[in-house]
């Protein structure tokens, strides 16, 4: 499986691409890296020396993809932190660019616009996911600050969530994910939500007690994968969940603050825990499980 992601890319540390692309060649996909930004670190650490790539440059490098003629072989694009505007209009060209080469080919956007009431994305980006990428997307995987960017919904309960994600698939997209429901949830408690055809999916894990760079842009990665190879939301939910459970409890069981990706990379290819998600909304015609 072939996959063009392109986000951030960071010298120190694992997230955007630097967390992306080592879980995907892990698991034995060929990852083609388009950086949007290059950074020495993720800004978590209060400063980070680096600057944003220029449209062009990641325009050329597409080109240049497809002028060897790799670009008719990818099976999907990956788009996450996208730096400007200008940056996530070349990721939606290279997006329809490549389904136009091969109709079977989806485009997984993960928004990275924000979290817990900030946006951190800069001006211009919110407006460009919910008006360009978000109604073009095959899939959408927000964190829940940007479901509701996506929808201009306030949610507080899981009928909110869901009827919020029902109006992102109502614009054009076969699969939304919510990497972190917390409404409605024990305290201990994190829900991961994912909705297509079939029905609305959850899956129920232990609260971390930190938060983690990088999970994120992990688990899109390893949800748009499996979803690639099953195209069955459910079940990529629980195979994504699974992975990314293992590697933050490596993490967390070593201490470090970048995830302990390499540590814990066995867990990739052979998760630990053993999660199933729950239908808890049947599809058009289908009576709940």
């Amino acid at each position: 499986m072939n996959i063009l992601t392109i986000q951030s890319q960071v010298s120190y540390g694992h997230v955007g691409n630097s967390a992306a692309v080592f879980a995907l060649q892990r698991i034995g996909c060929e990852a083609w890296s388009v950086p949007t930004v290059l950074l020495s670190n993720h800004p978590g650490y209060g400063a980070s020396r680096g600057a944003p790539v220029d449209p062009s440059l990641i325009r050329a490098n597409i080109e240049g993809v497809a002028a060897i003629g790799a670009l008719a072989r990818c099976d999907g694009v990956l788009t996450g932190y996208l730096g400007a505007a200008e940056v996530g209009e070349a990721a939606l060209d290279a997006a329809r660019r490549v389904r136009g080469l091969n109709p079977r080919a989806l485009w997984c956007c993960d928004p990275v616009m924000g979290d817990n009431g900030r946006v951190y994305a800069r001006p211009g980006v919110v407006e460009f996911v919910r008006d360009r990428a978000a109604p073009e997307a095959d899939i959408l995987t927000p964190n829940l600050f940007e479901l509701e960017l996506l929808s201009g919904a306030r949610i507080s309960s899981l009928d909110d969530a869901a009827a919020a994600m029902r109006a992102l698939a109502l614009r054009g997209a076969r699969a939304v994910v919510v990497t972190s429901f917390d409404r409605e949830t024990p305290a201990d408690a994190l829900d991961m939500l994912a909705l297509d055809a079939s029905g609305l999916w959850r899956v129920r894990v232990r609260r971390a007690p930190r938060s983690f760079e990088g999970a994120g842009d992990l688990f899109s990665a390893l949800f748009f994968a499996a979803y690639l190879e099953r195209r069955a939301a459910g079940e990529a939910l629980a195979s994504a969940a699974a992975r990314v459970a293992g590697v933050l409890t490596r993490t967390q069981a070593e201490g470090t603050r970048e995830l302990a990706l390499i540590a814990a990379q066995d867990e990739l290819v052979r998760p630990t825990l053993a999660i199933e998600a729950e239908r808890i909304v049947a599809g058009p015609g289908e009576a709940a499980r």
